[in-house]
C-alpha cells in the first residue's frame, strides 16, 4: 500500500533532523512540523507498523532501510524541485513550499526528465 503525503512528510522530517542530531523524537518532530505531539505520536505508531521506522529504549526514532530510501527520495525530490522554481525566479520560500507540494505527486518519470534537463543545462 503506497505511502500518503502526510507519512513522506514525516519520513523525510526524520531525515532532516537525523541528519543534524543523532537522537530524534517525536517532540523534535512536532516541533520542527509545528503539529501536536498527539498527532506526531500516532504518525509514527503509523510509520512503525509499516516498518519505516524503529524506536529504541530511549525514545528516538530511526528510519529502516526501507525508510530512508522513502525519505531520501522525498528529500532529493524537495531540493531538486526547490532549486528548479528558484532558477525560474520564484523567491526561495515560495519555490521551497511549491517544491513541498509537488515533490509528493510528481511520477519518477518526469522528476527524472527534470533531473536530465538539468544535467543537460550544467554542461
Amino acid at each position: 500500500m503506497p505511502l500518503k503525503e502526510s507519512g513522506e512528510m514525516y519520513l523525510e522530517t526524520v531525515y532532516i533532523l537525523s541528519n543534524k542530531s543523532s537522537n530524534v523524537r517525536s517532540i523534535d518532530i512536532a516541533a520542527y512540523m509545528g503539529f501536536s505531539k498527539p498527532s506526531v505520536s500516532r504518525a509514527m505508531g503509523v510509520l512503525r507498523d509499516k516498518q519505516l521506522i524503529e524506536f529504541d529504549s530511549s525514545g528516538n526514532i530511526t528510519l529502516t532501510n526501507e525508510g530512508l530510501k522513502i525519505a531520501k527520495t522525498i528529500y532529493e525530490r524537495h531540493k531538486t524541485l526547490t532549486a528548479v522554481l528558484v532558477s525560474l525566479g520564484v523567491d526561495e520560500i515560495t519555490a521551497a513550499d511549491d517544491a513541498c507540494r509537488i515533490e509528493h505527486y510528481i511520477s519518477d518519470e518526469t522528476f527524472k526528465a527534470i533531473k536530465k534537463y538539468i544535467k543537460n543545462l550544467e554542461q
